[in-house]
């Protein structure tokens, strides 16, 4: 298959182009299967809110939860991005696929066939850019795992290497682990010989370029680790020699458009679901130490893969459990480097916890000298906070030295005083008080004069204020009107969405209510006109849509629309009735009310609206004919706006 990589001016198109490539009847099966529940909890662990579900956002990085998932409507909205929609847009977002990737995806995940329309030359030849290095990374990966298992070189060297750290054929299946043969061009011709070009493997950092004559694989003689995303696809390898004297023993793809080493943790795809069913996630250092601990029944774990650990990394585990426990090497002066690591998964508001190895041993060498049981249980013995473990550290040297014992209790308050969360603060303060002996106020006047540093030396920009900004006056009583009128149209429809279906009396439903009242109504503001006039075509046909249909098949601003009108921030707890036995009215206990408000508030508005509209006419006529009509309309506005007032309980002064 050959490849052409598009320019980033002609991505968009591209993407829309490889849209149609499956079949509308493959699409439809798919959004017929998928299950918003079940594919978010792919990516984020959920926690139950009523009839809703939430979680922490995956797409920003926010201390209280802000994600829901909305299964009775199939959808997702977040509300800290303002992303949301249903499950092919959600696994979009959430892993940068196009949506052709999307709904491939969610097929495989489903069991169903995929089926292709026909594809022209020109189709093939405009896949994107991304796209195109994941077929090229797929093909290297199935490459190496090949030579591993059926090349000799790759059964003699890189097989018994594997089998010599006690990894089982399951574990190397499972990994997708390989081998790269000790030649300069072996991969280069292999592709070559596929119709991978040149340009496209170095992109994908599987060939090095010196100069016109110079070329080579970047991976010979080593054993391969594919680097996989969150979805499974592999997006770059991890390459270790086998030779005493070459440099470096690791060896990693580049960064490149599918791979960014910061965004990305080896065995996270393995590792998701056990670090969901333990809400736990183990944290090491590097790829043999993950495969070790699967061997030992630990798979809720994760590397970094020999870079320190980033923001994104750890937003990346929170989707799935709030809890890291990091597995350390015996070697202290290793571990004073990466405490910083520690104090960034307390910055993000994760809880952590230590489990620190003898001297000379890490977890891959460890878990293979104990055994399975032992193993599992020298973690859970060993497991410590990041008070105990810090003040461990300092220990030996602090009780003989006043000064570093200071050092000691400095270091602790710092990581305290990045803690977000002010009551975890104040306990961990009262615990490092017990302790260390000391009195606790000592300790909290540390923490305020670190908390009041820290403020003065930030930008204001920077701050975690949350400002609210509030919508000017306006400048003349018709612009007033309009923003009524907006809000107005906005519960609305609103209302249309929610509650459509709800049955007012026997085959009459809020619908037709609606609909009926506000016919001779025109929408001022677009995107309500246009999701009312959709609702007013199906029901001129005898149909009853709902936000369901809309968000199916509505146009990109209707889905994004509805998807905010039909998602509630907040939900009143079911502990009220159940616990307490107190009756919370909910909105719908109120329906008839709610609406006839709402619609005569409507009308009322508009009707002010024409009064100004009319007021303005009248200035500067001169034609006594005219006046005079002006006038009769002036009249029989204001006598609409009396009615309505009353109906409403407001008084209008004449």
């Amino acid at each position: 298959m050959k490849l052409r990589i598009g320019s980033s001016r002609r991505k968009n198109y591209l993407c829309l182009k490889s849209e149609h490539l499956i079949s509308n009847q493959t699409i439809q099966l798919v959004k017929d299967a998928m299950d918003i529940e079940e594919v978010v909890s792919d990516f984020v662990t959920l926690k139950r809110s009523g009839s809703t579900y939430k979680a922490l956002s995956p797409f920003t990085n926010e201390k209280t939860p802000s994600f829901y998932v909305v299964p009775s409507k199939g959808i997702f909205k977040d509300f800290s991005s303002g992303k949301g929609g249903d499950a092919i847009t959600f696994v979009m977002e959430v892993d940068g696929l196009s949506y052709t990737e999307a709904i491939k995806y969610l097929a495989a995940k489903y069991g169903i066939e995929i089926k292709e329309e026909e594809q022209t030359d020109e189709a093939l030849e405009e896949q994107n850019k991304r796209e195109s290095l994941r077929i090229v990374l797929n093909f290297a990966k199935e490459y190496f795992s090949d030579l591993l298992i059926n090349s000799e070189e790759g059964k003699s060297i890189g097989l018994s290497y594997f089998k010599e750290r006690g990894f089982t054929d399951h574990q190397i299946k499972k990994f997708e682990l390989g081998y790269s043969l000790n030649k300069w061009d072996g991969f280069l011709k292999v592709a070559l010989e596929n119709a991978y070009n040149e340009e496209l493997l170095e992109k994908a950092g599987l060939l090095v370029v010196k100069d016109a004559e110079k070329r080579y694989d970047r991976f010979r003689g080593r054993v391969i680790f594919p680097i996989h995303n969150v979805s499974g696809k592999v997006v770059a390898f991890g390459a270790r020699t086998l030779k005493k004297d070459d440099k470096p023993k690791y060896l990693n793809s580049p960064e490149s458009e599918v791979y960014h080493k910061s965004k990305v943790l080896y065995g996270l795809y393995q590792a998701k679901q056990g670090i969901r069913q333990n809400d736990n996630c183990y944290l090491v250092e590097g790829y043999t130490d993950v495969i070790s601990l699967h061997q030992s029944d630990i798979e809720n774990v994760v590397a970094s893969s020999g870079t320190s650990l980033t923001a994104d990394q750890i937003k990346l585990i929170s989707r799935f459990s709030s809890n890291i426990t990091v597995l350390f090497d015996g070697d202290k002066a290793g571990i004073r480097a990466s405490l910083r690591g520690i104090d960034m998964i307390l910055e993000s508001g994760m809880n952590v916890r230590v489990v620190m190895f003898p001297e000379g041993e890490d977890p891959d060498s460890y878990s293979r000298k104990l055994g399975t049981s032992e193993f599992k249980k020298y973690l859970t013995d060993n497991v410590q906070d990041f008070i105990a473990f810090k003040l461990g550290l300092y220990s030996a040297d602090a009780e003989r030295d006043p000064l570093l014992r200071a050092e000691a209790i400095k270091e602790v308050v710092q990581s305290i005083s990045i803690i977000p969360d002010p009551i975890k603060r104040a306990v961990y303060l009262k615990d490092s008080a017990n302790r260390l002996d000391m009195d606790e106020s000592v300790l909290i006047a540390e923490l305020n004069k670190l908390l009041i540093g820290k403020r003065k030396s930030q930008p204001k920009e920077n701050l975690n204020v949350q400002e609210v900004s509030f919508p000017s006056e306006p400048d003349t009583a018709t612009k007033s009107h309009t923003d009524l009128i907006h809000i107005q149209e906005r519960e609305t429809i609103r209302l249309l969405l929610n509650y459509g279906r709800q049955e007012l009396e026997e085959d009459y439903l809020l619908y037709h209510y609606l609909l009926e009242e506000l016919s001779d109504i025109e929408f001022n503001t677009p995107i309500f006109k246009e999701i009312f006039s959709l609702f007013q075509e199906e029901h001129n046909k005898g149909r009853v849509v709902d936000s369901k249909d809309l968000i199916r098949n509505g146009s990109s601003a209707v889905k994004k629309e509805v998807i905010d009108l039909t998602t509630e921030r907040r939900e009143v707890s079911p502990v009220w009735e159940d616990k307490y036995k107190i009756h919370v009215p909910h909105e719908k206990d109120f329906l008839d009310h709610t609406v006839y408000q709402n619609i005569t508030r409507l009308k009322r508005t508009i009707v002010q609206r024409l009064i100004e509209e009319n007021k303005e006419n009248l200035k500067g006529v001169t034609d006594h004919s005219e006046v005079e009509r002006l006038i009769d309309i002036q009249q029989r506005l204001k006598d609409s706006e009396m009615e309505l007032s009353k109906v409403l309980g407001v008084v209008i002064p004449r």
